[in-house]
This record gives structure tokens, sequence and C-alpha cells, in this order.
């Protein structure tokens, strides 16, 4: 029997094969929104247990891209940059846990806002010509992990 890959994952392989450094950190970004957005849904469903699955492994995987965010900063050749970029991602892995603890979306609601901000500012010096720039910053970040 033959497998057949799933073309979506296919997809994803390439892109991050062939992303430059701030297209991973904006695809990082975009990861986390999305599991945020679907730990959301998970205040939506019936079932308890379904409720707390869904909540809970859609956070720990935003926390996750977050660490690893955060991790990767360089503190060195970032500056104060950096060391805000430290303290946000810090305040937003606070908040997740605070509400995968007390499963109340406020404080996912307070990530989501706040990422999305950062996000669309890397999203839109991306696209501003501030590439090579960004890209350079962004592999200085990658580097550090």
């Amino acid at each position: 029997m033959r497998h057949t890959a799933n073309p979506w994952q296919s997809y994803r392989q390439v892109a991050t094969k062939t992303a430059t450094p701030g297209q991973l950190v904006l695809m990082l970004f975009d990861g986390a929104l999305r599991f945020l957005d679907k730990a959301l849904v998970g205040f939506e469903l019936d079932d308890p247990l379904d409720s707390n699955l869904a909540i809970n492994n859609n956070i720990l995987k935003a926390q996750e891209i977050i660490r690893e965010l955060n991790v990767s900063l360089n503190l060195e050749g970032g500056g104060e940059f950096a060391v805000t970029m430290r303290r946000l991602y810090n305040y937003y892995d606070l908040q997740l846990s605070q509400s995968n603890l007390k499963k109340d979306p406020t404080g996912i609601h307070l990530v989501i806002r706040l990422l999305t901000v950062i996000r669309d500012a890397w999203a839109e010096m991306l696209a501003g010509g501030a590439q090579r720039s960004v890209d350079r910053h962004a592999e200085l970040q990658l580097q550090a992990a």
C-alpha cells in the first residue's frame, strides 16, 4: 500500500525550508496566533473533556512557540529591543499559563491582541523593503537558539 503525503504538510515543509529568517519569525507568530484561536474555540465546546483538552493543548502549543521565540533572542546583539521582547514574551507566557490554569479566556484574548500588533508590524517591515534588515535581525535571533 502506497502512503500518500499530506499536501498541506509538504507545502509547509517546503515553505519552512525556503523561507528567509524574517519569514520564519512571521510564520512562528502566525502559528502561535492560530493555536490561540483554536484554544478559544475550546471554550465553546459542550463536552468538558473536549473543552479542557482543546484549551490546554492549544495553549501549550502557543506557549512552546512563544518560548522558542524568547530563547532565540540575541540579548547581546539585540540591545533594548531584545530585552523588551524578552519581557513581552515572558508576560505572554504568564498570561497564557493563568488562562490555562483558570480556564479563563481573558489572558488569551490579551495575548492575541498584543501579539497581533507585533506580528503585523513584523509583516509590514518584511513587505516594506526592510527585508534585508529584518532578515539580518531575525538571523541573529535564530543563531542564538
